[in-house]
């Protein structure tokens, strides 16, 4: 574009000054369309690409408490009656002289301080019965299946060495000689019972601690009026009988400690080892599903500014010349 008009502004003062210091030639001013060269931004539209968000389902691993059932050897206590001897003392009896007293019954009269009864309004407590809800635990019976040995009888075949008796003719050779046996031996196949050991499936009852809802009575306090007897001080005059003591020579039956060895029976703790059942926590592989965000290429349209070159129709005034003897304009 510059350039352009530089060149146009160029020839524009050449033809000035050719018309200032020549002689004009003959002609006419006349309008000429011509086409300028020209820039004009415009806007494309043009794919660009990005980056869009989605979500993908997958599948990760995660490790899972579970529990398996084990065998574990322990020591139960068990009782033992064993036979200890011991050395007890007894007492057996035997008669000793003594004296004792006896006593011998007389009346007397005196005065005895008495009470007299009175009735008293007091408030008293007195408990009501009432049924109270309570959790009891309490075994309940369940089967459990169990495998117990067992031995069962069966028969195989075996081959067994069997003598046969007597003499047995075996044949000739050329010369005539008769050929025998005596006492062959031959196979003979038997069946011997033999046991194995075979498992068989049971039932074992088995209790476990259940909850129980019961009622039982209980006892809230409650107040109530009543009556009450009370005392009061007073003489009586009564007659009392009181012992005379005397003495009397007696025998006596005393007891007196002896020796003697006994053999008494005594419960004596072992332990025994025995197997049972408990659970263990192992780590077993799952899947989980989760949801995860992944980046995946998308084309998106987009206007970017850009400057194209375009021709415009432009009038301009130019000096045609006359031309002389031609015939023409």
């Amino acid at each position: 574009m510059r350039s352009l008009n530089l060149l146009l502004l160029s020839a524009s003062c050449a033809l000035i000054l050719s018309i200032a210091y020549a002689h004009p030639p003959e002609g006419v001013w006349k309008k000429k369309l011509t086409w300028k060269e020209d820039w004009v931004q415009v806007w494309k539209t043009i794919k660009k690409e990005a980056w869009e968000t989605k979500w993908k389902k997958v599948s990760v691993p995660i490790w899972k408490e579970v529990q398996v059932p084990v065998w574990k050897e322990e020591k139960v206590p068990d009782w033992k009656i064993i036979k200890k001897p011991k050395i007890e003392e007894r007492e057996v009896p035997a008669w000793k002289d003594v004296k004792v007293a006896e006593w011998k019954k007389v009346t007397k009269p005196i005065w005895v301080p008495t009470k007299v009864a009175v009735w008293k309004e007091i408030q008293v407590p007195v408990w009501k019965e009432i049924q109270v809800p309570f959790w009891k635990e309490i075994q309940v019976p369940v089967w459990k299946e169990v495998q117990v040995a067992d031995w069962k009888q069966m028969f195989e075949p075996q081959w067994v060495k069997m003598g046969i008796p007597g003499e047995k003719f075996l044949g000739k050779d050329h010369e005539g000689w008769e050929y025998t046996s005596h006492d062959l031996w031959r196979k003979k196949l038997i069946w011997k019972p033999v046991w194995k050991k075979v498992w068989r499936t049971e039932k074992k009852q088995e209790w476990r601690t259940e909850k129980k809802q019961e009622w039982r009575t209980e006892k809230v306090q409650e107040w109530k009026t009543e009556k009450v007897q009370e005392w009061k001080e007073d003489k009586k005059l009564e007659w009392k009988d009181e012992w005379v003591q005397v003495w009397k020579n007696t025998k006596k039956q005393i007891w007196i400690k002896e020796k003697r060895e006994t053999w008494v029976e005594e419960k004596v703790q072992i332990w025994r080892t025995e197997k049972k059942q408990v659970w263990a926590t192992e780590k077993k592989q799952a899947w989980k599903d989760e949801w995860q965000s992944v980046k995946v290429p998308v084309w998106k349209e987009v206007k970017v500014q850009e400057w194209k070159k375009v021709w415009k129709p432009v009038w301009e005034k130019v000096w045609v010349p006359i031309s002389h003897g031609h015939g023409w304009d």
